[in-house]
């Protein structure tokens, strides 16, 4: 069986003698099959759960109508879990169906961020040369798995990727794969405050394509990740809003919000054109974060912590979704979603074949879509085995935000090597980094402020086991090596 994989922007005509993964030809010349849906699926970069609209919005600072409108005319997921506590591995889960130990990757670089003097175990750092051995880290997903795109493509469809990729070379099986809809695979456009237009015009083209064959759209922007770069016209509309901004108890940046417009204009604009093509009633369109915001410029609050914690204020974002005569109008659903149940769940609404040759870790959500009810409460999880330092980096520590072994606060964290499980409204981290966990009800304390192991010890010591199970089970990287350099130095 060939799998191949075919790099930048391809015609129609081209997808006609397509070998895919599963040895199904693309059919170009059938009508679109009814029961097979498009799927649009927006993934926004570092946008935090609270920037949205129907979230807060920074108090109505920051203007998202369209994400707004998706949500008014669909469902809102209030318990949105991509997968990771930052980009990569994220996006890696949704891609892949598997969670970071099978993938590997658990950071864009491989290796952790901050002074390796201030680290209790030795892991692969960004301040310490040949280490590689220490842990096996990856950026990129192997050649050889199976993506969703794949799956997709095995059931007839026609997929495309635009923007972000963060997961190696390889285009796992899209048959368009662009940064931004003209450049090929491998760029990036962190600083380009034009290139989501230019996404959101390849997007537009694509389904016009597409319009009589089933699609997946994977459309991952580059906003609003930093640098903070947007239209000067927008940006100039957000400082005149700041200069007559009521409150400024907190400071919002008008950059910040200049980039979150745009962003929300494309939705509206792949909206529109879906409208256009007559394809609403046949296309699921889903928005979704990457990961929480990163502290600094905007706030995860009620959320405790930001990108990189796996406090709910790095791993919770926003999610939401409308597919007409198939979600209820405005409707929410409480069931916990996660970035590997992407995989399952598009398979299912394609009449796809999941992968025989590698785990899929997650459960399809297509009933609770379509009707609104909870699912069985199953286990979920997250593995972060590395260091990363940053602004406001204690939001990532446990406890007091004092590093136990110092009994000093000389040294923050956004986060330090730790796994967590969540098992219905429970929720529990585990720290290697001080052999200690905690406990959390999600349902009664959005804002994790309580910690709960004490006052239930059978609960904590229950959900405890089940994830070292977890981390044994999935082969999970887990530091053990004490570092010699521990505490030496400033």
């Amino acid at each position: 069986m060939i799998k191949t994989k075919l790099i930048g922007s391809i015609g129609l005509a081209a997808l006609q003698s397509v070998n895919l993964c599963f040895g199904t030809n693309i059919n170009t010349t059938k009508k679109k099959d009814a029961a097979k849906p498009n799927i649009v699926f927006v993934l926004i970069d570092d946008m935090a759960w609270s920037d949205v609209g129907y979230n807060g919005g920074a108090g109505g600072f920051y203007e998202t109508p369209n994400i707004d409108k998706v949500a008014k005319d669909g469902v809102i997921f209030n318990r949105f879990y991509p997968g990771g506590p930052n980009c990569a591995p994220t996006r890696a889960c949704i891609l892949s169906g598997m969670y970071t130990p099978r993938t590997k990757i658990y950071t864009p670089s491989t290796q952790a961020k901050g002074k390796v003097q201030n680290m209790r175990f030795m892991v692969p750092a960004k301040e310490r040369k040949n280490d590689e051995h220490l842990m096996d880290t990856r950026d990129a997903l192997k050649p050889s798995v199976i993506s969703t795109a794949e799956v997709l493509n095995s059931a007839g469809y026609v997929t495309s990727r635009i923007g972000k990729w963060h997961v190696g070379p390889d285009t796992q099986g899209f048959h368009e794969s662009t940064t931004d809809g003209v450049q090929g695979p491998g760029k990036k456009f962190y600083n380009d405050p034009l290139a989501t237009d230019r996404m959101a015009k390849a997007a537009t083209e694509f389904m016009e394509r597409n319009k009589e064959n089933p699609f997946f759209l994977y459309f991952a922007l580059w906003d609003v990740h930093t640098p903070l770069v947007a239209k000067k016209e927008v940006v100039d509309k957000y400082k005149k809003k700041w200069e007559n901004w009521p409150d400024k108890s907190k400071k919002w940046s008008p950059t910040y919000a200049a980039m979150i417009e745009v962003m929300d204009n494309s939705v509206g604009i792949l909206r529109a054109k879906i409208k256009e093509l007559g394809l609403e009633d046949n296309t699921l369109f889903m928005v979704v974060s990457d990961n929480g915001g990163p502290a600094g410029h905007t706030t995860n609050e009620p959320l405790r912590g930001a990108k990189g914690a796996l406090y709910e204020g790095g791993i919770r974002t926003l999610g939401t979704a409308v597919w007409p005569g198939q979600i209820k109008a405005g409707s929410k659903t409480d069931y916990p979603i996660t970035g590997v149940d992407m995989m399952p769940t598009f398979a299912e609404l394609a009449g796809a074949d999941l992968p025989k040759n590698q785990p899929v870790d997650g459960k399809s959500f297509v009933k609770v879509l379509k009707t609104g009810k909870q699912l069985p409460e199953r286990p979920i999880f997250w593995h972060y085995p590395l260091y990363l330092s940053g602004k406001k980096a204690h939001d990532g520590l446990p406890g007091d935000n004092v590093l136990p072994i110092y009994g000093t606060d000389i040294m923050t964290w956004r986060a330090v090597p730790a796994s967590a499980i969540m098992k219905g409204d429970w929720k529990l981290i585990y720290f290697y980094e001080y052999e200690k966990y905690e406990l959390y009800n999600v349902a009664d304390d959005l804002s994790e402020s309580k910690e709960l192991s004490k006052e239930n010890p059978t609960k904590a010591k229950e959900l405890y086991e089940e994830l070292m199970q977890w981390v044994k089970d999935t082969g999970a990287d887990v530091p053990t090596k004490l570092n010699p350099d521990f505490g030496k130095g400033k």
